[in-house]
């Protein structure tokens, strides 16, 4: 586990971010987070999405999905507190079965995990015997149970490729299979869910930004639909968007997902101007200093996952970590 700095030298990383008052109502929640952390030998994981106050300020690991699923593997710890949606916590989970998993709020769900069942996917078997399924982290333990494999939006082309077969469904998001069909000869079968943050961005979202912004770099997601990709100059998961910004240095940039993304990159990259057009994801914000501090002091709420479904989503997960 990290060693965290003070408090008060904490707020240094998010200066840029954060006026000095808003941190000033974190303190006495990141003081005691800090101390809850040693006193139960826990690890707070945190999405890319999570506020700069949890990101820079509480977290031992942040990352995207994939980053998170891979840690989650490795942590030496007794309680890990997933600052992220649901399925992470069900994710880390499955690789830490031993642990408490804490999620400090269960309503902290997905657009894409509610958007396909077991049923469906059960069903998606009959109507294409012998095509393998690949299901995105972004679902129930109970769905990646049911599939053969998993990916995320940094390495579903990689795992469509590792198949060696001509076809293979993708669920549950249209728009990132639909996105990895166009650059691999494999046939994807999409299903028809989707991000309800990142299909709020249109191809017009895009021409409007250049235009307002002469000279920005567009970044986009692949959750976002095909056209705003093709609108974009490069488009990659949380993590290759943020390496992108690192190694490029672009003067001005836009990254087309979730809202806070771009608070945490910027933190680290104060030579970069970043335009923020704002689209929040109403689940990530359900997870606050306040709901991590009550999950270590009430051990609030415990995330378990059905006992048959441990070992074939497991499965399915670390099929994916070995590729």
């Amino acid at each position: 586990m990290n060693t965290m700095p003070s408090v008060s030298a904490l707020y240094e990383r998010v200066a840029r971010v954060m006026p000095k008052a808003e941190w000033l109502s974190h303190e006495a929640d990141v003081a005691a987070i800090l101390e809850l952390k040693k006193k139960r030998n826990a690890v707070i994981l945190a999405h890319n999405y999570q506020t700069p106050e949890i990101f820079h300020g509480v977290a031992d690991i942040v990352g995207d999905s994939l980053a998170l699923a891979r840690k989650a593997a490795e942590v030496d710890a007794d309680v890990i507190v997933l600052a992220g949606v649901h399925f992470m916590a069900e994710t880390a989970k499955l690789l830490n079965p031993t642990k408490t998993v804490l999620i400090p709020d269960m309503g902290a769900g997905c657009s894409l995990a509610d958007s396909i069942t077991p049923e469906d996917v059960a069903l998606l078997r009959q109507a294409h015997p012998g095509v393998p399924i690949i299901t995105y982290v972004n679902t129930s333990a109970a769905v990646k149970a049911a599939s053969d494999i998993c990916c995320t939006s940094g390495n579903a082309k990689k795992v469509v490729e590792s198949l060696g077969v001509p076809r293979v469904i993708m669920i549950p998001d249209e728009y990132l299979a639909r996105n990895v069909a166009r650059e691999t000869d494999v046939e994807i079968i999409a299903w028809h869910g989707h991000c309800e943050v990142h299909e709020l961005f249109t191809a017009q979202d895009v021409r409007d930004l250049r235009e307002a912004h002469p000279g920005v770099v567009v970044l986009a997601h692949p959750e976002c639909p095909p056209e705003v990709v093709a609108e974009a100059d490069f488009a990659g998961s949380t993590a290759v968007m943020s390496d992108y910004v690192g190694q490029k240095k672009p003067p001005r940039v836009v990254l087309l997902t979730e809202c806070s993304m771009s608070d945490n990159v910027a933190v680290d990259h104060p030579d970069v101007d970043f335009v923020r057009p704002c689209n929040l994801c109403p689940h990530m914000k359900r997870i606050t200093l306040a709901n991590i501090r009550q999950a270590l002091e009430e051990n609030r709420h415990e995330v378990t996952v059905e006992e048959s479904l441990i070992v074939p989503a497991r499965l399915a997960v670390e099929r994916m970590l070995a590729i």
